[in-house]
């Protein structure tokens, strides 16, 4: 890894990551620009209002009436209405303590009270509507949420976003109601807990994932922090990434039934496509997390996280399930399913071992089942053709649009010279990154990567990638404008290369003899300029 406190930017050689300070501490603490800033700032000494931006957002609103809606329920929870809910947490050993951290509050009867709040506060019908927390009839505005003890859910900076009402008192058709999607909350993009588990997640180098709120909760009362939920959707590829950010290694915890089984293998699935390979643990009796910590205790809850399934243990667990081993049909679909799975993981440690399962399992050799797997991994690789260690040779045509681009960045003499050259970039993608260098100086008049690395986060983060890798080349800091020269003229080398055999192919198909000689006046003219470059 390399970096430059003169240019104040960073370059992973190992996974390409490039950045400023700003993204640094946003990859390496799972936070947005705006914490990473405010975090910087307090580090320096600096006052800034990091809400600013924030409250003209155009879902300023929503985020305040969630704000109200939160502070509401609270306060109805501490009111003697709120006794009984009170006491219903106490029965599921929820005490104070959670409570507060969690943000637990209650609606209470009256179907009005929220909706006439958020009326005197200034709010119309049309967005206290839209929120999500109330509805209208005939009758006039009526909150959606009533008798219930209510669960704030957030975003991934930690603002409510909404909520999740469950009965406590009689019987009703939903045990839980959930707010309906809105601009601000978006059910398979958010985590449970998100914003609470990812600094335990990055201490503790793991993140377990279960299903429901409740049973992250539960896991908080015995002091496991690591955890976040899906909320009992199937996990999405959004949620997959929110994942990714928390910690190198994952543990699937869902329920014990099979709706669990199920979410497990759906989960296993969309993890291994942006390759997370995770461990598992399945609980007995059909229990869930939070019934399973109170009926065995802390003790027997850590021992499962603290030893869970490789995740070929349990594909071999699945495989077994329900099939006879005594059948040879069977045995060898069991055998072939395994190898499959194996011939896609590149732990050697872990073939090693599951190949030995395997062996013990079917009563086939070692050795037989190594060749099988070799063969399969060899069809598998010719069929789908994964690509090989990237070559990274790069011709002397790409090498000078990146030479040009890496002393852009250094400084504003070789951008004036580009100015005054104006050559074609022929990649799209560095002449894009060059059209950014040049506004970026012709706004500020001097060239800052790190600054620069700041305004493409915004906007494009895949420059911010191609500067990385630039620096990576290995290009000497010191240049001389004879140097820059030659980089354009290379340039203009290769646009004349092409300009010429896209005229020649013009020429192919013309018959006119007049437009042909002109085409071949062209295809000299290109070819004398060549020559002076």
């Amino acid at each position: 890894m390399s970096v430059s406190k003169e240019k104040q930017i960073y370059t992973c050689f190992s996974c390409g990551a490039t950045g400023n300070v700003f993204n640094f501490l946003m990859d390496y603490k799972s936070i947005s620009f705006s914490e990473a800033l405010k975090m910087l700032a307090d580090r320096a000494g600096i006052h800034i209002n990091i809400d600013v931006k924030e409250k003209t957002s155009p879902h300023s609103k929503l985020y305040e009436i969630y704000d109200i809606a939160f502070k509401f329920y609270q306060n109805n929870i501490n009111t003697s209405e709120g006794l009984n809910a009170r006491k219903y947490l106490e029965s599921r050993n929820i005490d104070e303590k959670i409570i507060k951290e969690f943000g637990i509050g209650l609606s209470l009867s009256k179907r009005n009270l929220l909706s006439n709040l958020l009326l005197k506060k200034g709010f119309d019908n049309k967005t206290i509507i839209d929120s999500g927390l109330a509805s209208n009839n005939a009758e006039g505005i009526y909150d959606m949420y009533y008798k219930r003890i209510m669960f704030p859910l957030y975003d991934t900076f930690g603002k409510v976003v909404g909520f999740s009402g469950r009965i406590y008192e009689g019987t009703d058709i939903s045990k839980y109601i959930n707010s309906k999607e809105t601009e601000i909350f978006k059910k398979g993009e958010l985590l449970y807990n998100f914003h609470r588990a990812r600094e335990e997640a990055r201490i503790t180098k793991t993140i377990i994932i279960m299903e429901g709120f409740m049973d992250v909760i539960r896991a908080y009362t015995i002091g496991v922090k690591n955890v976040v939920a899906t909320m009992g959707t199937a996990i999405t590829k959004e949620q997959a990434l929110l994942i990714k950010r928390l910690a190198p290694n994952v543990i699937l915890l869902f329920d014990g039934d099979k709706a669990g089984l199920k979410a497990t293998i759906s989960c296993i699935k969309e993890l291994s496509q942006i390759g997370v390979v995770p461990s598992i643990v399945r609980l007995e009796d059909n229990l869930d997390p939070d019934e399973y910590i109170q009926k065995n205790g802390k003790d027997a809850f850590l021992a499962k996280i603290n030893n869970p399934m490789n995740i070929m243990d349990f594909k071999l667990m699945q495989y077994k399930d329900n099939i006879n081993l005594e059948s040879s049909v069977e045995k060898a679909d069991y055998v072939k399913k395994v190898l499959n799975d194996l011939s896609k993981i590149d732990d050697d440690i872990l073939r090693e071992v599951t190949i030995q399962k395997v062996s013990v399992d079917s009563n086939l050799s070692i050795e037989f089942l190594k060749e099988q797997l070799e063969s399969m991994k060899k069809v598998t690789k010719e069929t789908i053709q994964i690509p090989e260690k990237e070559d990274k040779k790069i011709n002397k045509y790409d090498m000078a649009q990146r030479a040009l681009i890496y002393y852009m960045l250094k400084g504003k003499d070789v951008i004036n010279v580009y100015n005054n050259r104006k050559p074609f970039i022929p990649n799209e993608k560095y002449r894009h990154l060059v059209q950014e260098i040049v506004s970026y100086f012709k706004i500020n008049g001097i060239i800052n990567s790190a600054d620069l690395i700041t305004e493409l986060m915004k906007s494009n983060k895949e420059l911010v990638n191609i500067i990385g890798s630039i620096e990576s080349d290995g290009f000497k800091d010191e240049y001389s404008l004879d140097d820059i020269d030659a980089y354009i003229k290379v340039i203009v080398e290769f646009n004349i290369k092409n300009e010429l055999k896209r005229i020649k192919e013009e020429m192919n198909k013309e018959s006119d003899p007049m437009r042909k000689a002109q085409i071949a006046q062209r295809m000299v003219e290109l070819k004398l300029r060549g020559e002076e470059k």
